[in-house]
């Protein structure tokens, strides 16, 4: 029997509720394909700030690198919110991501058949759409230095090697190969030296994939294109801050931010997480939607263990759960049959995995 060691981080707000959900669902996926996993959970975030007093404790650092995978819920709240930047809950992420290696941020976003009207947008405009944008994590001007505030003047620093470009372009083919062999690479090269450098090197590791297409397109239009015709997409990569802004608009496309999962992969242990934040005001409430932390779990098993049968039928289970017209509160207004709760939903995702 495989086994399969996975790190879960539940962090704060609705974070535990949705991964109790997620983890239903792999144990059902388990049983299916006859593999185990050996769950080790750490603190990450305000709950580890609680416990110990930093948002990323040195035991998560090194437990993190001994597991295949890292399955992670959400973090922050108002709760934290007024400490010093180093101790806040987010900088605790960032830390951790840089930690374990994770340069790749994968943001797929599928607009369900069955919530095509959730969207705001006209049906016709995004039926059908599912763009995956692959974010460089761990470089760029969130990362650039010289970076310095003062109440008169404040500058931060854009900052790119050919080497970080070059590995996330790589990540960026290799994924359009699996799907519909198309790559946008998003800059602004009229104006910016970076993303000069940034087309150059797309350009030159394109060489390598002659079977994919590769287009360029500058990030103020890609944003305007991504409302206009999303379904010209198939894979965007872009640089850290460009993609920061163009996964989140690409989220909304769905209609709510609730069913996307996301994945930080690179040349250690991944990290899977859904887009959306820890809810405080929900949690507790049993009314979290927990499928974006199921998706994710689903990400996991594809990218992280190459458990490709498994992710396949944890997404066919969540398609069949939408279209069997079972819904959470936050998606309820779109063809609900029956309104259920986070456990409901996480449980009916989990026997549907043995059926489809």
């Amino acid at each position: 029997m495989k086994q399969y060691k996975i790190g879960i981080i539940k962090g704060d707000g609705i974070g535990p509720e949705i991964v109790d959900e997620a983890i239903n669902v792999l144990d059902a996926v388990a049983a299916r394909f006859g593999f185990n996993f050996e769950y080790h959970e750490f603190l990450l975030g305000g709950a580890a700030i609680d416990e110990t007093g930093v948002p990323l404790p040195e035991e998560t650092l090194k437990g993190v690198q001994k597991v295949d995978a890292v399955l992670f819920g959400a973090i922050g709240g108002p709760k934290w919110d007024n400490l010093e930047r180093h101790l806040r809950p987010e900088t605790g992420l960032l830390g951790l991501r840089k930690a374990m290696g994770t340069f790749a941020n994968l943001r797929p976003a599928i607009v369900y058949d069955e919530l095509v009207n959730a969207s705001t947008l006209k049906p016709e405009v995004v039926k059908g759409v599912d763009i995956m944008v692959v974010r460089e994590l761990t470089g760029g001007i969130y990362f650039g230095k010289p970076r310095e505030y003062t109440p008169n003047k404040a500058y931060n620093t854009m900052v790119y090697t050919k080497e970080e470009i070059e590995r996330i372009a790589k990540v960026a083919f290799e994924i359009a190969q699996k799907r519909s062999k198309r790559v946008t690479s998003v800059d602004k090269a009229n104006v910016l030296e970076v993303s000069q450098l940034w087309r150059e090197v797309v350009e030159e590791v394109s060489k390598d994939y002659p079977d994919v297409e590769l287009t360029h397109m500058y990030v103020d239009n890609a944003a305007m294109q991504l409302i206009r015709d999303p379904k010209q997409f198939d894979v965007i990569v872009t640089g850290n801050i460009f993609g920061d802004i163009l996964s989140d608009a690409a989220s909304m496309l769905s209609g709510s931010i609730g069913l996307l999962p996301s994945a930080s992969i690179g040349s250690k242990v991944g990290l899977y997480e859904p887009i959306h934040g820890s809810a405080p005001d929900i949690a507790g409430q049993g009314i979290a939607n927990p499928i974006a932390t199921i998706a994710s779990a689903a990400m996991m098993l594809k990218y992280g263990l190459n458990e490709i049968e498994a992710a396949d039928t944890i997404d066919r289970a969540i398609k069949k759960v939408l279209a069997d017209g079972y819904r959470t509160k936050d998606i309820a207004a779109f063809d609900a049959k029956e309104v259920v709760s986070t456990t409901e939903m996480g449980s009916i995702i989990a026997n549907y995995v043995a059926k489809v």
